[in-house]
Formats: C-alpha cells, sequence, structure tokens
C-alpha cells in the first residue's frame, strides 16, 4: 500500500475512505517523473556539450559561448512564478504536459537559427516554457503521496534531471565535431521527444489535486516569510552557480595545454553525472535519518575537495575530482528539493517551488557566469578558489539557525498562534474517542477533509505498530 494510512479523529463527523493512489499508479508515477527530468534537462543543457564547437563556429568568446545556457536558465526563473499561477487554474499535470509539449517544440526550432542572437532568444524561450515541469514536480508529488514516498518520487525526478542532463551532454558533445553543433542538438531533441511522449502517456491524474483559495500574492508572501525556507533559497543560488560554472568551462580547460583534448574527448567528462545519479537517490534514504542539515554539510564537503583536486594538472584526478563534486551538488540539490516540500505548507508549495527554481536558475544563468568571467580573466585555479569560497559561504548558510529538514510542518493553527489539541496514542483511546481508519492523507487531500479534522498516520521508517501525529489540523 502506497499512499500512507491514517487515522483520524473527526469532531463530530465520521471519517470517510477513498482509494489511495495503487501500486500501479504510483510506479507510473515514478516513470513519468523519470521521463519528465530527462526531457526537460536534456533539452537544457545539452547545448553545454557542444560550447566549444559552438563558440568556434559562430566565432565567439566562451562567455559569449555560455551565454546560451544562461539564457536558457534566466528564461526559466522568469517564467516560474506564471507557471504557478496557470497551475492553480488548470492543475499541475496539465500545466507540465503544456511545458514539456512545448519544450521539444523550441528544442527544435533551435537546431535551425539562423543567427547567436536568435538561438539565444529561442533558448530564452524554451527556458520560459520548461520552468513548469521544476517548479511543479515536488507540489504534483504530494498531491498524490507524502512521507518517505513523497521524498523518494522527489529524487526520482531528481534521478532524471542527472539522467538527462548528462543524456544531453555526453549525446551532443562527441557528435558536434561530426555533425556540427546543429545536427547534435537536433539529436538530443529527437531524445527529448520520446522521453515527453512517455511522460504524457503515463503520469497519473491527481486524485485529489490540493484546492487553493488564497490569492498567489498572499501565497508568495507565505512562501518567504519562513527563514528555513530562505536558507533554501539562498543555497540554491550560490549551490547552482558553482556546478554550472565548473562544467561550463571545464571543457575549455580541457581542450588547451597541457591536456589538449579535442572536443569529442572533452565532452565526455559529463559521464561523471552518473554520480549525481546514485547520490540524488541517496538524499532519500539519508534525509530521514540525517536531516537535511547533516545530509548538505556532506555534500558541501565532497563539492569542495572535489574542486580542490580539479586544480591538479592530471586528467585521472580531475576526472576523479569532478566526479566528488558532482555527487556532492546532486546530493545537497535533491535534499533541498525534497526538503522545500515538507517545509512548506501545502497550498503553497507550488509558490515555495516557484521561489526556489528562481533561485536556482538565477544562480546558473548568472552567476555562473560571473564566474565565467573570473576564468576567461583569470584562469582556471583563480575560478576555482572562488568557487571553494562560495562553498564555505554556503556551508555558512546551511549550518545556521534550525535543520528545514526537522522542522515540522505548520498547520493553520500554528500560523495562527493556537495549539492544536494533543491526541492520546490509539492504545489510550476507548469507546466513542476510538480513531477509525481511513485511507486519506491530511496533507495531500485537504480539501476533502472535515474541518478541524486531525489524524495520525503510520510512519513507513518507524518500527512496527508506531504511530506519529501528523501536525496538521484542516481548516
Amino acid at each position: 500500500m502506497l499512499a500512507v494510512p491514517t487515522i483520524a479523529v473527526a469532531n463530530g463527523q465520521q471519517p470517510f475512505t477513498s482509494p489511495p493512489l495503487d501500486k500501479r499508479s504510483y510506479r507510473r508515477m515514478m516513470i513519468a517523473l523519470l521521463a519528465a527530468g530527462i526531457a526537460t534537462f536534456a533539452d537544457l543543457y545539452a547545448i553545454q556539450g557542444v560550447l566549444p564547437v559552438l563558440s568556434r563556429a559562430l566565432e565567439i568568446g566562451p562567455s559569449d559561448a555560455a551565454l546560451m545556457v544562461s539564457a536558457a536558465t534566466v528564461g526559466l526563473a522568469a517564467g516560474v512564478l506564471g507557471w504557478a499561477w496557470l497551475a492553480d487554474r488548470i492543475g499541475r499535470l496539465a500545466s507540465m504536459r503544456i511545458a514539456v509539449a512545448g519544450a521539444v517544440v523550441l528544442s527544435l526550432a533551435s537546431c535551425f537559427a539562423p543567427s547567436f542572437h536568435t538561438l539565444l532568444v529561442l533558448r530564452f524561450g524554451s527556458g520560459m516554457v520548461l520552468g513548469a515541469v521544476p517548479v511543479l514536480a515536488v507540489a504534483y508529488v504530494h498531491e498524490n503521496v507524502s512521507g518517505g514516498r513523497a521524498a523518494a518520487a522527489a529524487t526520482a525526478y531528481i534521478s532524471g534531471t542527472t539522467i538527462g542532463g548528462a543524456a544531453g551532454r555526453v549525446i551532443a558533445g562527441p557528435l558536434a565535431p561530426w555533425i556540427g553543433w546543429r545536427g547534435a542538438l537536433l539529436v538530443v531533441s529527437g531524445v527529448c521527444l520520446v522521453a515527453a511522449v512517455v511522460f504524457l502517456l503515463l503520469a497519473p491524474r491527481s486524485a485529489n489535486p490540493v484546492r487553493i483559495r488564497q490569492p498567489q500574492l498572499t501565497r508568495i508572501r507565505s512562501a518567504l516569510g519562513r527563514t528555513v525556507l530562505l536558507r533554501l533559497y539562498l543555497q540554491a543560488l550560490l549551490l547552482t552557480s558553482c556546478f554550472v560554472a565548473v562544467y561550463n568551462f571545464l571543457a575549455f580547460r580541457l581542450e588547451a595545454p597541457p591536456f589538449a583534448l579535442s572536443a569529442a574527448l572533452a565532452s565526455l567528462i559529463f559521464l561523471t553525472y552518473g554520480a549525481g545519479t546514485l547520490t540524488s537517490r541517496l538524499a532519500g534514504a539519508w534525509l530521514p535519518r540525517l536531516g537535511n542539515r547533516r545530509t548538505t554539510l556532506i555534500a558541501l564537503t565532497g563539492m569542495f575537495c572535489g574542486v580542490a583536486v580539479m586544480t591538479i594538472d592530471v586528467l585521472p584526478v580531475v576526472i576523479a575530482g569532478l566526479t566528488v563534486f558532482t555527487g556532492g551538488f546532486f546530493l545537497a540539490h535533491a535534499s533541498a528539493v525534497a526538503t522545500s516540500g515538507t517545509a512548506s505548507d501545502p497550498e503553497h508549495r507550488g509558490q515555495t517551488g516557484a521561489l526556489y527554481n528562481i533561485s536556482f536558475y538565477l544562480g546558473s544563468g548568472v552567476g555562473g557566469w560571473l564566474l565565467g568571467l573570473v576564468f576567461e580573466h583569470a584562469g582556471w585555479t583563480a575560478m576555482s578558489l572562488a568557487v571553494a569560497m562560495t562553498i564555505c559561504l554556503m556551508v555558512v548558510v546551511s549550518g545556521s539557525g534550525k535543520d528545514p529538514g526537522q522542522v515540522p510542518h505548520p498547520g493553520p493553527a500554528q500560523r495562527q498562534g493556537h495549539d492544536h489539541a494533543r491526541l492520546a496514542p490509539p492504545r489510550e483511546l476507548s469507546g466513542s474517542l476510538r480513531p477509525k481508519v481511513f485511507r486519506r492523507d491530511l496533507q495531500s487531500h485537504r480539501g476533502d477533509v472535515a474541518p478541524g479534522e486531525r489524524g495520525f498516520a503510520l510512519d513507513p521508517d518507524a518500527p512496527e505498530g508506531r504511530l506519529r501525529l501528523e501536525d496538521q489540523q484542516c481548516t
């Protein structure tokens, strides 16, 4: 049984039953999210694998070529709030379907862009369209499942992003010297088309989508009103600045002395994304035991060691350092994505996801480009030092205040300053007070639960029979 069973006590009303997301639908959702991540990030980052070839073909410098990545990621950051607004009206899954289909069309158009500036505009538009997927994926997950299964589904999506990011770069990079950057991107667009079809066919509809009654501005204020979420936003901006800078400019370094690799060989560095696929899955297992802070500190330690090792001019050492750096990044990112979903209110998750993604992709588009200017003017060692200093700043940010992975979900009564009534464990309840079991998740389906209802939920990670109180009261 895949939805967390809930034991509820209604205030004068009988709870009702409704089937949870069944095993088959849950598996379909996991595969669909994996495909969505592949389609989105193969399209978004494939061009990063052909930057050296594109730079020579269009006769532009490395920092100008890197604007192709920045244009898409800034476009994504610009579009996420619009997608959050639209999703409140037509649904999260419907919005994601429109975005994935539209992104494939713009991806194909980019392959035939006649000029540098046209390509920049198309990349910006593609980013705006793709913004629906990362901003809505976690909220869509929480509409269907909760607890450990929600974390597993969220990290499945992150795994898809690592596979897509790696596949786009690894396919396009080696092909570009042979068939040109346009032909290489066209092949990747075909892969995105297949992944998009898988997502469109398999993603299950949400049986009980969260009903939103508050205006968007109110929900944005709420998503900005918690210190734990603000730290996650700042961490996202700094995290992706470091990551994109390393991957944007490492290929340029490897094509220059003392390595002097061909463009095809240099592009194979993106195979190290496999480390990210593994560590993003680890986040789902580590978060319940270690919390977000410890998981993130382990990740940042890996990133720091990796970028330090990459300053050594020995190719196997550089690859080893990049592997550790990549694994650390995706561990931190997956941890933050899962934590942002659980640390926000159900009605504010769309806006929380939007703000996280704005920070994440502004870091990619602006922070990564600024660090690239350091590379272009002062070299790899200077840029590595700047990245290491940024990682140290992230350690300070993530280590301050309460651990967002251990902050209880705030119900409406808590936000209004009221105390919840404490419910005794079921073994202490008797007679008319004994709760009845029904398969309903208060977080995922709060629109269908009676006002004032409280509940227990079985903790899948706890010893058999142990109950934990859902920190939730429906209004």
